[in-house]
């Protein structure tokens, strides 16, 4: 049948301003419109706010708030040629600027420390895509997508003309066939593939490399169990090959309750950032393999509440991770045991989403606790709209962690509380305020090194943001 969809030609614009504290500011502009044939968005937006200061001890040079500023502008475009061809052009393009904590000393392209620095970092990051999407007959429907993205960044040093440039490059295609087999049974079939580039002050032995992949997916669905099994074969040119296999059984044991059991292999070569990017990264990284086991249950407990609940279990060969100095490494086994729960309920009027997450993320060959992972985290959310006015809160609770994979530096524990609310004072006028961290609490998520010693960075204290939104429609 025509997947094309009729209606009248109609267009909506949007203005956005948000400020809040430390010299918040994001301003945001949009216009989209189209009718059955074809559709349009374009939008772009200027985010920058003057940061705080994160380092409590650093090189005197380092006593400054770090800002931020981002310029981005983005383009999406579809049109059908025919009631079974579409064509499609995506386009995003964020150009900006980020001051840069100073806590591990000066670098230059060979990465040697010598003193302080006051760092900041332009960056230009953009991609365009397009695509076609066909229904070639009623069974099969066939979409090719190609695309290309750039990350340039140049991090400079007020205190020298010192410059160091990275930039990496991606090509990227991918094929999905969707095949249905008849009521019960379906298939997709695809290929895709990759060729990364970097290129750098600094000449590395390896810039450039591809990753060429086909996978096949069969999906059943019947009365009493459905199923999903498939399989994914990489071939990587730094890496070499690889086969993922992944599979899943749900079996609905009534109306209101399903039980499902998943397991899936991943298969993840490091990226050239892992490799390569500045002081931080490794390139004798290798890649990294899981397999993932999953029992989860899925109720709708009464009209007003339902409850989703997992167990789950990571084994990881080579895991890659940061250490305490944030460069990256790999751990020879890791195993990542957990339990998630989420309730949504509606109380008298109020929708309120109780989330908790259990971990263990453990270093197998040494025992000890995975770097920078909170082992347990409990959330509550409760928002209410009164007519034309919504209010809302959150409170987060996350416990206590580790900086290094040998645990001797310790990460505190800490709770945030946020409150909201908007207002729409009219079909086109929206005013959002938002407060975070509302008791003000101080608390830190990580430690850097500093003169032999590790301290924790700093995160953002009690902030306010006020938005207002403006979407005519014509």
């Amino acid at each position: 049948g025509s997947r094309k969809k009729s209606g009248a030609q109609h267009r909506t614009s949007g203005f956005g301003l948000e400020c809040g504290l430390h010299g918040a500011l994001t301003n945001s502009l949009g216009i989209s419109g189209g009718d059955g044939q074809t559709r349009y968005n374009l939008s772009g937006s200027l985010e920058q706010t003057a940061g705080i200061n994160r380092t409590h001890e650093s090189f005197p040079s380092d006593s400054d708030h770090d800002a931020y500023r981002n310029k981005s502008l983005s383009l999406n475009l579809s049109h059908y040629l025919n009631q079974e061809l579409e064509i499609g052009l995506t386009a995003m393009k964020n150009v900006g600027k980020t001051e840069l904590d100073n806590s591990f000393g000066r670098w230059d392209p060979q990465i040697q420390t010598v003193s302080g620095q006051q760092l900041y970092s332009d960056f230009d990051i953009s991609s365009v895509g397009s695509f076609i999407d066909a229904q070639l007959n009623e069974r099969w429907n066939s979409r090719l997508e190609l695309g290309h993205s750039e990350n340039r960044e140049k991090t400079r040093d007020k205190l020298s003309a010192e410059i160091y440039s990275f930039n990496t490059y991606r090509d990227s295609l991918n094929w999905q066939n969707n095949l249905t087999l008849d009521d019960q049974n379906s298939l997709i079939l695809g290929a895709d593939a990759y060729q990364d580039r970097v290129r750098s002050s600094t000449v590395f032995e390896e810039d450039s490399r591809w990753n060429r992949a086909a996978f096949v997916q069969h999906r059943f669905h019947g009365e009493y169990f459905s199923t999903e099994l498939g399989l994914r074969h990489d071939q990587n040119q730094q890496f070499g090959s690889h086969n993922t296999w992944s599979a899943s059984l749900t079996v609905p044991l009534n109306a209101d309750n399903d039980v499902m059991l998943t397991y899936s292999e991943g298969f993840r070569a490091p990226t050239f950032n892992d490799l390569y990017y500045p002081q931080f990264g490794n390139p004798d990284l290798k890649p990294e393999y899981s397999k993932s086991y999953e029992l989860q249950w899925r109720s709708q407990l009464s009209e007003t509440s339902r409850l989703e609940t997992s167990l789950y279990r990571t084994d990881i060969r080579d895991a890659i991770v940061a250490d305490a100095d944030f460069i990256q490494q790999n751990i020879g086994a890791a195993r990542i045991t957990g339990f998630e729960s989420a309730l949504q309920q509606e109380w008298f009027g109020w929708q309120s989403s109780l989330g908790i997450a259990i971990i263990d993320p453990r270093d197998r060959d040494t025992g000890h606790t995975l770097s920078r992972r909170a082992r347990r985290t409990l959330s509550l959310d409760l928002d209410r709209q009164f007519d034309k006015v919504g209010v809302g809160a959150s409170w987060q609770a996350v416990s206590s962690s580790f900086n290094d994979e040998d645990n001797k530096q310790p990460v505190g524990d800490y709770g945030l509380l946020g409150l909201r609310g908007n207002w729409q004072a009219s079909s086109e006028v929206r005013l959002d305020l938002k407060v975070d961290n509302l008791l003000d609490k101080s608390f830190t998520r990580a430690l850097y090194s500093y003169d032999g010693n590790y301290y924790g960075y700093r995160e953002e204290r009690r902030s306010l943001q006020l938005a207002i939104t403006w979407t005519p429609t014509f």
